[in-house]
């Protein structure tokens, strides 16, 4: 596995090796070792596995509390995987990135708590198996406006969505800003983290 350029810090792409023949392929998923190695240092508690048809949108989700960390792959199909930042004091805060998941280049994302996380489909199927660092607890589930102007996600503008009323009636980041409890924070080496406030 290796990592590869992402535009916002915090979020991790990765790209797994593929051994493939006439036969099929293999991949390895997740090897926790590996998965440090590369920054996903995590006590993932919780595997959830969704299908949804063409043009389905879900998110953009976070919780807050201790907040949930995901590692996300689509294992059927194609989605277009996308992360907000909501760390207050980041020079990031608000602005979003996408990324292209399928089956077949078998890419997963690292959302770190402090993100909001959501996807669409863009195949005519997609299965999506993720990876959470807590339990569901509908308390602590938020959401924002998947297509809040202000932050300006750039959906497939060939597909027709399809979006859940819990996701279309989600807030817009700039009502819930003041509430988020994620904080854009030094840490060691360098490196970044969230803390809860």
């Amino acid at each position: 596995m290796r990592r590869l350029e992402t535009r916002l810090e915090g979020p991790l792409l990765i790209e797994p090796t593929v051994r493939g023949d006439g036969r099929g392929f293999f991949l390895e998923s997740y090897r926790r070792e590996t998965m440090a190695d590369l920054g996903v240092d995590v006590d993932f508690v919780q595997d959830n596995h969704s299908r949804s048809a063409r043009g389905v949108v879900r998110g953009m989700h976070f919780q807050v509390g201790d907040g949930q960390a995901k590692l996300v792959r689509c294992a059927r199909g194609s989605i277009l995987d996308v992360l907000v930042d909501l760390r207050r004091r980041s020079p990031t805060f608000g602005e979003w990135e996408g990324h292209e998941l399928t089956d077949e280049n078998g890419h997963q994302v690292f959302a770190p708590v402090g993100f909001a996380h959501g996807f669409c489909v863009t195949s005519d199927v997609a299965d999506v198996a993720y990876k959470c660092s807590s339990y569901y607890a509908p308390e602590v589930e938020r959401g924002i406006a998947y297509d809040d102007p202000d932050v300006g996600i750039e959906w497939p503008e060939d597909i027709e969505l399809l979006v859940s009323e819990r996701d279309r009636t989600a807030p817009r980041l700039k009502d819930v800003a003041g509430e988020l409890p994620f904080v854009h924070a030094p840490g060691p080496a360098g490196q970044f983290r969230h803390r809860a406030v």
